[in-house]
C-alpha cells in the first residue's frame, strides 16, 4: 500500500469530530497524535502546541541546507458530525475511492502534504529553504487553531490543502453569521388587541431577506465566485399553543465576496429592520453579528501561484485559476501576511452522509505538493 493511502486511512479510522460543534465529538488529540507520529518519523522537528485545554496544533518543519524561501502547507485536523453516516470511521476502499467521515473534507490534503513533506525528508530533505507543514485545530467552527499558528509561524507562502479537485484556487468567499429578534407581546391566544405576534413579525423579516436574496443574484459577479448569497439556518419562538410569541429568534448567513464592505450583511439586515419598523410602529427588533470571517483573494502572478501553475502544466494538469465557495484558513494566513492559495484532492460529499475521496487524485496531489515545495523553496 502506498504510503499516503496508508496515512489516509489511518486519519479516516479515527474520531476528530470538532467538540464545539458536536459535543461530544473525539476533538483532534488522536488525530494529532498519529499526525506528529508521521512526521517525527520522517526526520521533522515537530512542535506541538496546546491551543484551548486538549486540543492542539501540530507543525513540523523541514530546513535546508542553505536558505532560500519558506513555504508552508496547512491542512485542519477536526471534522463535521457523522449524523445520518452509517460507519463514519471505517476508511472503505471501492472502485477507486476512500469513503468515510473527512476523506474528502480534509483527511486526505493533510495525508498528501504529510506525505510530501516525509518523501522530501527521505530523499535527502530541501537543497535550500523551509518547509512548515502545519496541522491546525478548529477549522470547521472558529479557526481557533490558524488563529494560534499565524502568532507562532510566518512563511513567504502557503498552500492550503484543502479539497480543489487538482485546480489551483486563488479566492473564496467570505461569510458572516446574523442573528435576528423579533419581539411580540405574550398574552392569551383569545384576547388579539393584548398580544402581538413575534413570529408573525418574523415573517416579514423572512420575506425581505427572500427578496434581498433575488436582488443578490444580480448584482455583478465576481469572475471566479460569482454572487454574493444568504440563507437562513435555525430559527426558534413561541412557547404554547394559546399563547402569542413575545420572541423569535433567527440566525442567518451570509455569504460575501472581495469588494464588499465590512459588515456588509449586517447592515443589510439592520436596514431591513428600520424599514420594517417604519411601516409599523408595532414592529419590534434587533440584529447582531455573532461572527464573520473575510473573503479572500490571492494575485495569480504570486510566486507561488506561477510556481504551482509550472508543476501544474509539466504533469497536464489545469493551471487556470479557480474559486471555491467554502470558506478556509487562507484568509487567515493572508490577514497575516502569508499569500495563500488552495490546492487539493477531488471528490465528493463534503459534510454530507456519504464522502470520498478520489484516490488517485491523492497521490497527484501528494506528488505535485513535493515538486512546488522543490521549486519554489
Amino acid at each position: 500500500m502506498d504510503t499516503v493511502l496508508e496515512l489516509l486511512s489511518d486519519l479516516v479510522a479515527i474520531d476528530s469530530v470538532n467538540p464545539s460543534l458536536v459535543p461530544g465529538g473525539g476533538g483532534e488529540a488522536a488525530i494529532g497524535e498519529r499526525v506528529a507520529l508521521a512526521l517525527r518519523t520522517a526526520g521533522l522537528d515537530v512542535d506541538i502546541r496546546e491551543v484551548v485545554p486538549g486540543r492542539k496544533n501540530i507543525v513540523g518543519v523541514l530546513e535546508a541546507r542553505q536558505p532560500g524561501r519558506s513555504l508552508m502547507l496547512c491542512g485542519h485536523l477536526d471534522t463535521v458530525g457523522v449524523e445520518g453516516m452509517a460507519n463514519p470511521f471505517d476508511p472503505m476502499v471501492r472502485d477507486g475511492r476512500l469513503y468515510g467521515r473527512g476523506a474528502q473534507d480534509m483527511k486526505s490534503g493533510l495525508a498528501a502534504m504529510v506525505d510530501a513533506a516525509s518523501q522530501l525528508a527521505a530523499k535527502g530533505g530541501l537543497d535550500s529553504g523551509q518547509l512548515v507543514v502545519a496541522a491546525v485545530i478548529d477549522e470547521e467552527h472558529s479557526s481557533l487553531g490558524a488563529d494560534a499558528l499565524v502568532r507562532q509561524y510566518d512563511a513567504d507562502a502557503a498552500v492550503i490543502t484543502e479539497p480543489t479537485d487538482l485546480k489551483m484556487a486563488t479566492c473564496h468567499q467570505g461569510f458572516e453569521w446574523i442573528e435576528v429578534e423579533t419581539r411580540g407581546r405574550a398574552a392569551h391566544g383569545s384576547r388579539p388587541a393584548d398580544g402581538r405576534d413575534a413570529i408573525v413579525f418574523m415573517g416579514r423579516v423572512l420575506d425581505s431577506l427572500d427578496r434581498l436574496s433575488k436582488e443578490l443574484t444580480q448584482r455583478p459577479k465576481h469572475r471566479l465566485l460569482g454572487t454574493a448569497s444568504l440563507h437562513a439556518s435555525t430559527i426558534a419562538g413561541g412557547r404554547e399553543l394559546s399563547v402569542y410569541p413575545d420572541r423569535c429568534r433567527l440566525s442567518m448567513e451570509r455569504r460575501t465576496l472581495i469588494g464588499e464592505p465590512a459588515k456588509v450583511g449586517f447592515n443589510e439586515v439592520g436596514d431591513i429592520m428600520d424599514r420594517l419598523g417604519l411601516e409599523d410602529a408595532g414592529f419590534e427588533g434587533s440584529v447582531g453579528q455573532l461572527f464573520s470571517r473575510p473573503p479572500h483573494e490571492i494575485g495569480s502572478d504570486h510566486p507561488i501561484c506561477r510556481a504551482l501553475g509550472g508543476v501544474l502544466n509539466g504533469r497536464g494538469l489545469c493551471v487556470e485559476p479557480v474559486g471555491m465557495s467554502f470558506w478556509t484558513d487562507a484568509a487567515i494566513l493572508a490577514q497575516a501576511g502569508i499569500p495563500s492559495l488552495l490546492f487539493g484532492p477531488c471528490g465528493s460529499g463534503l459534510h454530507s452522509r456519504e464522502e470520498y475521496v478520489d484516490i488517485e487524485s491523492v497521490y497527484l496531489c501528494r506528488n505535485v505538493l513535493t515538486e512546488l515545495a522543490q521549486s519554489f523553496c
